[in-house]
């Protein structure tokens, strides 16, 4: 996840769940330096936010890439949180062991751009 800061793009890598045109991830519980995380603060200064998810291989023929340019902000609503959670849940076998205790972010993608080679 790309996201706008104050000395130039900040990117992370994310784990996230998609429905539709909407882009979720959490802060989980894996070991960070600090709670205080840059991404946190670039969304709350600015929304904007590009994701790039790509595949490669040796098999030049198989390879593809896609991106999400999009507005993100922090869920508050409990509901809308959980909904989050479960859908996160559905994809990661970590987090139905363990829900995300941190913020859980939301993208609602804007424009879809990709590529494949076949």
């Amino acid at each position: 996840m790309a996201t706008c800061g104050v000395a130039g793009p900040h990117l992370v890598p994310i784990v996230f769940a998609i429905d539709g045109d909407r882009v979720v991830s959490a802060v989980d519980h894996k070991p960070k330096r600090t709670v205080r995380l840059q991404r946190l603060a670039n969304i709350a200064r600015d929304p904007r936010v590009a994701l790039l998810a790509d595949h490669y291989t040796d098999d030049w023929e198989a390879l593809w890439w896609v991106r999400a340019d999009g507005r993100a902000r922090l869920v508050e609503d409990r509901v809308e949180r959980e909904r989050a959670l479960d859908l996160l849940a559905s994809r990661y076998r970590q987090y139905r062991e363990r829900r995300p205790g941190g913020p859980v972010i939301e993208i609602v993608v804007e424009r879809w751009a990709g590529w494949s080679a076949r």
